[in-house]
């Protein structure tokens, strides 16, 4: 019983502490570098963190308060999010939140699956990490392609960009963002991920 409200409290203090560093990223220069396009996200990192130590439950609520904190950008903070607001707020906040959340849970289930095979096992937390800002990318420019490519706002970006469909937009418009996420995430994400499963246990 002791053991459990030790293990309760621990899970409660991490959790606390991903939530504020998810928080203090958002709403300062930390979390977000901005180019012409997307801004290049690094908060994917305090939610691999949490998905892969703390289980999938907790990468869900990461990923929410995220997809939250994504979505308050959309108010004057982040000019491409303001358009989509404007355009349709409540496909604007599932492209924002329901993307980030898929994001958390799922990197929680891969990382458990990645546990049970023998290959994957030693890699199953750089593995995790490294799916995690991938999948973030995936399920954003996903949502975002299925409820506004056809707008006009992304129609003139895309002929912009000289993409004659969906994929080349994707590829065009994401570029460099998905792969510096990726690589915080797999660096940084990785090595927190290592630390906090060591002092844990």
């Amino acid at each position: 019983m002791e053991n459990k409200k030790k293990i309760d409290t621990v899970y409660m203090v991490e959790m606390a502490l991903l939530i504020a560093i998810i928080l203090i990223m958002a709403f300062t220069p930390i979390g977000y570098i901005r180019t012409l396009g997307l801004e290049i996200t690094l908060i994917v990192v305090p939610v691999a963190v949490g998905a892969v130590t703390l289980g999938p439950s907790a990468g869900a609520v990461l990923g929410a308060v995220f997809g939250i904190t994504s979505f308050i950008q959309c108010f004057g903070m982040s000019p491409f999010g303001a358009v989509l607001l404007s355009i349709n707020p409540v496909y604007t906040f599932i492209v924002c939140v329901f993307s980030r959340v898929l994001m958390g849970w799922l990197t929680g289930w891969l990382y458990k699956a990645f546990l049970k095979i023998s290959l994957l096992k030693k890699a199953s937390v750089v593995l995790a990490n490294l799916c995690c800002p991938l999948m973030n990318t995936l399920f954003f420019m996903g949502t975002l392609i299925l409820f506004f490519y056809q707008t006009e706002y992304i129609q003139e970006m895309a002929q912009g960009m000289g993409a004659g469909n969906p994929l080349v937009f994707v590829l065009l418009f994401v570029g460099v963002n998905g792969l510096v996420e990726a690589a915080a995430c797999f660096v940084v994400g990785s090595a927190i991920s290592q630390a906090l499963k060591k002092v844990v246990k």
